[in-house]
């Protein structure tokens, strides 16, 4: 907020109810200076200019440069416009489902990486692969479990309209955000790169014309620390610029009993600024960079299996968990001896974002580069035992150039974009594994090592038409060209052979679209129906290689989607309801499976399933039933089945090694097996506000997410499957009506629940990832 005297305040206050309506005000009064949730969570009450473009027409990220602002008015201003009393009441008349998220959300639930945007949208999973940096995204069950990050995800997550194809890249910029969208199904039409499962995009702060500065000090259980600043405002009358940074420390809950350490503590820095250029009236050049240095410590998994009968699986609590590192392996990897599993990561890069307004449409170009240098050690094995400790290396950037056309409204049926999105990527990667201690079948040092090259090259087409009785057709058409190389893999098993391996490529070439109808029935009531074909290409398996077949190149998926949904404001400014119905018709879909190599063990290796379908519901609902009241719940529901789907079945693999100590090949038929994705998702908030003293308002509430049992592997059961965990949050906020500053205390997992976030198989052991336990802190916020 500027930096305004109190006459000033009171105008903006007046200002405020020149768009409320007479009547709403009358009902809602009481509420007003209260910060309602969003269409997803709850919604702070929205001025005008603040409305979401309909996706349809034109990205969200194309927002304007910087949106006006309502003029100050005498105190007698008249009421005359209707309250809005959620968010994003613009995106209710645009043909999609997607979850919008505002930064006070974000700050309400205390989420401040992308993991944590699972807890706010329905039928999403978002899980840490491993406990690290790396993250995997699903999206109504379409996703990709990629550990190497080598390959493009099935959920394409976007800075700032910037395509990160590596997920890694994306670890750390959750600061300083606008609002955050969650896009479900087919995407590649409208702007960016084709994908199967979706979009996540986040929005940052941009620089403003007036002087803004704010800081936040949160400090939680286990020494937990997190700082965050900002300023921002006008350098000339053309000239603006924002610089946002944020800084991280402990909150290590494990311990190891056997070394006597603490696990997990984070320690990381990160900085970004942006200048804003506007020449003229119609043009806009935003120039960002930004920068992270990660040295935080991972979790280290809990094993549930150890299929070697000579290593014994640590009895524990919840909260403890071992590991080692041997002098002889972090002298081959170059790290101390005394280095905990942890990350060591520096991520930088930049983007150039150009628009001008030609009057009937408006020209933007994005340019970006971005930069990783990944360097992690992790004991995926969790025990003393030298059999599954891992180190990789990754040096990787991108390229990215997107240049498109988006027709102005004007109040024109017909609305088109067009544009095309070029992506490179470099990458060298560099894998060590310390098997000493897993004898007989290996007791050796390896690493594997390999450089990957990859372009791909998307055009598309969107376009719409308004009809009489406001219905509205759309369509959309891409086209992407995709070619990556595998180049010189290399694995060094130390003291015992050297394997080199011939180079691989992979290419694809393919169509995709959308095609769909809205309805817009009554002013508060729309109803839509859209198919989509969408698109991936494949790609290669990296990490741990010792046979060629490991690198045969799986091949691209497509998905035909169906779905059809509507939104609603039953009743306005109390009760909104939007939901979906969609059906997937799969084909290649990409999986991570495992071969088998005699006398070695199961290695990973992504495969292409035949054929498999998915189909669920959704719906969010926004209730603003009483003046100091608001309730929001997400539902989802989902359901995937293998259709056709013949695959190394590594639950009976495991065992027959466990009971014989010999690896034999156990192969299943998944024709009819349930996918074992999630099949429910439920997360939602309560909220109580009120004045207790005349100038201030204090917030109270629940916040609480269910996420169902998931299947780790084809047809897991027991070990092989993640079980269902419900968590509870709470909150309350105490904050001058001013909001120049407010002070927050908070509880995440009220209750304690033990609970599991991913797993996954390395060599000797088959492990769960446990969940934060009950963190419970305080945040100080202060804004000038």
């Amino acid at each position: 907020m500027g930096l305004t005297p109190r006459s000033s305040v009171r105008r903006r206050q007046a200002t405020r109810l020149s768009w409320q309506g007479r009547t709403a005000a009358a009902v809602v009064l009481p509420a007003l200076l209260g910060c309602p949730l969003d269409a997803t969570a709850a919604a702070t009450p929205q001025p005008p200019h603040r409305a979401s473009t309909p996706r349809s027409v034109t990205p969200a990220r194309q927002r304007a440069a910087t949106p006006s602002r309502p003029t100050p008015v005498g105190e007698d201003m008249t009421v005359n416009a209707a309250r809005r009393a959620f968010h994003f009441s613009g995106a209710q008349h645009v043909a999609d489902s997607a979850t919008r998220i505002t930064a006070a959300t974000l700050a309400r639930h205390n989420v401040v990486g992308l993991t944590g945007l699972q807890n706010l949208a329905p039928n999403v999973t978002i899980q840490s692969l491993l406990g690290t940096a790396s993250t995997n995204f699903y999206i109504r069950g379409i996703g990709f479990s990629d550990y190497t990050q080598n390959n493009t995800s099935s959920v394409m997550t976007y800075i700032d309209g910037v395509p990160f194809p590596l997920s890694t890249m994306a670890a750390g910029m959750m600061f300083d955000i606008d609002t955050v969208d969650i896009q479900p199904g087919v995407t590649g039409t409208t702007h960016g790169l084709a994908d199967t499962g979706g979009d996540v995009n986040i929005h940052t702060a941009d620089p403003t014309r007036t002087w803004h500065a704010g800081a936040t000090q949160d400090i939680a259980s286990y020494a937990r620390s997190r700082s965050d600043a900002y300023i921002s405002g006008p350098l000339t009358d053309t000239l603006s610029f924002r610089i946002a940074g944020e800084t991280i420390h402990g909150g290590g809950w494990q311990t190891s009993p056997a070394n006597h350490t603490s696990l997990g503590d984070a320690d990381s820095w990160a900085l970004r600024a942006k200048l804003r250029w506007t020449p003229t009236a119609r043009t806009t050049i935003q120039l960002t960079g930004h920068w992270l240095q990660d040295d935080s410590g991972v979790v280290v998994g809990k094993p549930v299996i150890n299929f070697l009968a000579s290593q014994k699986i640590p009895t524990l609590g919840y909260q403890q968990a071992n590991w080692d590192l041997r002098p002889q392996f972090a002298h081959l990897i170059g790290r101390s001896a005394d280095t905990k599993p942890s990350e060591h990561n520096t991520f930088w890069g930049f983007d150039l974002n150009m628009a001008h307004d030609f009057g009937f449409a408006t020209l933007r170009s994005i340019s970006a580069y971005e930069t990783e240098r990944e360097g992690e050690y992790t004991d995926q094995d969790g025990t003393t035992y030298a059999s599954g400790d891992q180190y990789r290396n990754i040096v990787a950037n991108s390229f990215t150039q997107e240049l498109n056309l988006t027709s102005k409204d004007h109040g024109q049926p017909l609305q088109w974009v067009v544009g095309m999105t070029y992506n490179r990527v470099r990458m060298s990667q560099q894998f060590y594994f310390d098997f000493t201690a897993y004898v007989p079948l290996r007791g050796y040092l390896s690493e594997t090592s390999f450089r990957q090259n990859q372009q791909t090259f998307n055009q598309y087409a969107h376009v719409s038409y308004r009809l009489p009785y406001h219905i509205t057709l759309f369509g959309g058409i891409n086209h992407e060209a995709d070619d990556r190389q595998l180049l010189g893999l290399r694995t060094v098993h130390f003291g015992i052979n050297d394997l080199n391996f011939t180079n691989e490529g992979a290419s694809a070439n393919q169509f995709a679209g959308t095609l769909g109808i809205q309805w817009q029935a009554l002013s508060n009531l729309m109803f839509y129906y859209k198919m989509a074909k969408g698109f991936k290409p494949g790609g290669f398996t990296g990490n741990n290689t010792v046979v060629q077949a490991q690198l045969t190149p799986f091949g691209p998926e497509t998905v035909l989607s169906y779905e059809a949904g509507f939104k609603s404001d039953i009743i306005p400014n109390v009760f909104r309801l939007n939901a979906a119905a969609f059906y997937y018709d799969y084909h290649g879909q990409q999986y991570i499976s495992s071969y088998l190599v005699p006398s070695y063990g199961p290695l990973g290796m992504f495969v292409n399933i035949p054929k498999s379908e998915i189909w669920g519901i959704e719906f969010s609902a926004a209730i603003h039933p009483l003046p100091h009241v608001y309730v929001t719940q997400n539902f989802g529901y989902e359901r995937g089945k293998y259709q056709k789907f013949m695959a190394l079945n590594s639950t009976a693999t495991n065992a027959y090694y466990t009971a014989h100590g010999v690896w034999q090949a156990v192969y299943t038929d998944f024709g009819g097996v349930d996918s074992g994705i999630p099949k429910l998702t439920l997360n939602g908030t309560a909220d109580y506000r009120f004045n207790p003293l005349r100038h201030y308002e204090l917030e109270t509430g629940l916040d609480w997410m269910y996420r169902g049992s998931q299947a780790l592997v084809a047809g897991g059961l027991g070990s092989y499957r993640l079980p269902a965990y419900f968590l509870m949050g709470a909150h309350m906020t105490f904050h001058p009506l001013s909001d120049r500053w407010s002070a927050t205390i908070y509880a995440q997992n009220l209750l304690n629940r033990q609970y599991f976030v991913a797993g996954g198989q390395a060599t000797t052991t088959y492990f769960w990832i446990p969940g934060a336990p009950r963190f419970i802190g305080g945040r100080l916020s202060v804004t000038f």
